[in-house]
């Protein structure tokens, strides 16, 4: 007896829209990719080639798809942050299921308004809170479930988000300036919200916030240095932000992330012209970026429980998300990139450690295995073998209000938001 195959149709050809695509092409037996768009037509037709979607699935834009009459089971929505709840709300009256990427809007209102009318439509939304559906943090919340740490007080948490990987996405890149997208703490933590959310079980009650951009500024320029990044800035050879990592890469043979978010190329001399060219190859100090590069949220929970959580540009690789869950009984001290959970029982003194072991095959597409995980979940939603997602869009705007409710803190020195009062000026 053969198996129903979900169709798919992705609007947003880029990283994000790629993760996603290469997860269903392992799944060949269930999903079935029969419609895309993106506003850069060599994206769209690279994508259409390696996903072998035909050319009348073929689309200039998300608005020209979804002028259409519906086209598949579901919509990937992978479209840039202040776009998603212009493409969600007609897909769902449309009679769409969605896989929305994060944040889901930048404005909780809207996260409100799409979550209405997925419920009025009776349309499954999915979030794409990742870390949820990773190995890893499924282990710390079972941990975390079964009581073996007592009651838990406090949760120390940290996000290094790795100097490259500033200076590429929130320096020079696509989320460099919160005007045009969405403040940092959104863009890139929304994400961790939503994972305490879900492994305390609680509520945010009350949030505050310091943090600023303080490196990547023109007054933090090496002295002499061009506004593009060449080799004859004087600080060519020892800045860490240099273009040089890119062109190390390329001379490498490596085009995968993040220098395929750079240039479509395939060979040295052709990516140098585009990264030269193009916004990367601006000098990082000499940018148009104004989120922050380091910032601190001070976060209560219900019940007396606080977290302190730490973003950070300046950290070296596989400085990941860590965290310390501390109870009464025991605590936990793990880290997502070294993949294992230190456990210490206080009145035994044992410690156990707990390696996460997943697949290479399946993990390939990032966030340790939690693309993958989630698009196998989202075909036992949709056949019906699942009662809801682990991620719904209900389950969601509370991470959006803490993220926004975050930086109102920030941008106000630091004030307490108490976040009934928040949501009533919404």
């Amino acid at each position: 007896m053969s198996q129903k195959k979900i169709t798919v149709a992705v609007v947003g050809c880029g990283s994000r829209g790629n993760a996603y695509a290469s997860s269903i092409k392992l799944m060949p037996e269930k999903f079935e990719i029969v419609a895309c768009s993106d506003i850069i037509p060599d994206k769209m037709e690279r994508f259409a080639a390696e996903y072998g979607v035909p050319a009348e699935g073929c689309y200039p834009s998300a608005e020209v798809l979804l002028e259409q009459e519906k086209l598949a089971d579901v919509l990937f929505i992978c479209t840039m942050d202040r776009q998603h709840y212009g493409h969600a709300i007609p897909a769902l009256k449309k009679g769409y299921h969605l896989v929305l990427e994060k944040p889901a809007s930048t404005d909780p209102k809207e996260c409100m308004e799409i979550a209405r009318v997925a419920n009025e439509n009776d349309r499954h939304v999915v979030v794409c809170h990742v870390l949820r559906y990773t190995p890893y943090f499924r282990k710390v919340k079972e941990i975390v479930d079964s009581g073996v740490l007592g009651k838990v007080y406090n949760i120390m948490a940290n996000e290094g988000v790795t100097y490259w990987h500033q200076a590429h996405s929130f320096v020079r890149g696509n989320w460099r300036n919160s005007d045009e997208t969405c403040p940092m703490i959104m863009q890139k933590c929304c994400h961790d919200m939503d994972i305490f959310l879900w492994i305390t079980g609680k509520h945010c009650k009350a949030i505050s916030s310091f943090g600023a951009l303080s490196h990547f500024k023109r007054e933090c320029a090496p002295e002499g240095s061009p506004e593009r990044c060449t080799e004859e800035c004087p600080a060519y050879a020892t800045c860490p932000y240099s273009i040089e990592r890119y062109l190390h890469h390329a001379k490498n043979g490596c085009f995968g992330w993040p220098l395929d978010v750079v240039s479509p190329a395939t060979n040295y001399e052709d990516f140098r012209r585009d990264l030269l060219a193009g916004p990367y190859g601006r000098c990082a100090y000499k940018c148009d970026n104004n989120v922050v590069d380091h910032q601190v949220v001070n976060v209560l929970f219900e019940d007396d429980l606080t977290l302190t959580f730490n973003m950070c540009a300046f950290t070296n690789e596989h400085t990941g998300r860590g965290l310390h869950i501390m109870g009464t009984m025991g605590d936990l001290v793990s880290n997502l990139d070294d993949n294992k959970i230190k456990l210490t029982h206080f009145r035994q003194g044992i410690e156990e450690v707990e390696y996460i072991d997943y697949s290479a095959e399946t993990d390939q597409f990032g966030h340790g295995g939690g693309d993958y995980v989630l698009v196998s979940d989202l075909y036992d939603l949709l056949t019906g073998n699942m009662p809801n997602s682990v991620t719904s869009i209900n389950d969601s705007v509370e991470s959006h209000i803490m993220c926004l409710a975050a930086e109102k803190s920030r941008v106000a020195g630091g004030e307490l938001v108490r976040i009934e009062d928040y949501v009533k000026t919404l």
